[in-house]
């Protein structure tokens, strides 16, 4: 299973862009040794998701399921719109971090989020 968005994807992630913010809502399951190497990618992406005005709303263990299959991690992200995140993958240093992230997973599910309007 893929860990990024390919370019159809974002492709069409763009075209969604109502300049409304977004919550990107993310499960993950970590490769042998993954966890910490996770860690260590998201210690050192959190002053580059400033800079861009996202936040994390939540980062944490996943619980055992009531329904479907388990999962290792969560991460909730608030950007101020879909394009904050294009920028973010666009970033350079992002980019450099982004190998130890694909290292660190062995599946994720991206899910973007736009805020119902008048919220």
């Amino acid at each position: 299973m893929a860990v990024d968005p390919g370019s159809r994807e974002l492709e069409e992630f763009r075209r969604g862009d109502q300049g409304r913010p977004l919550v990107m809502f993310q499960i993950l399951r970590f490769s042998e040794g993954g966890r910490e190497r996770y860690l260590q990618y998201a210690a050192a992406a959190q002053p580059i998701l400033m800079k861009l005005g996202a936040q994390i709303l939540y980062a944490g263990e996943a619980g055992a399921p009531l329904v479907g299959e388990a999962w290792d991690g969560i991460v909730v992200t608030r950007y101020p719109s879909r394009s904050a995140f294009l920028q973010l993958l666009a970033d350079s240093e992002y980019q450099a971090l982004s190998a130890q992230r694909r290292a660190a997973l062995r599946e994720a599910v991206m899910l973007p989020m736009d805020d119902w309007p008048g919220r």
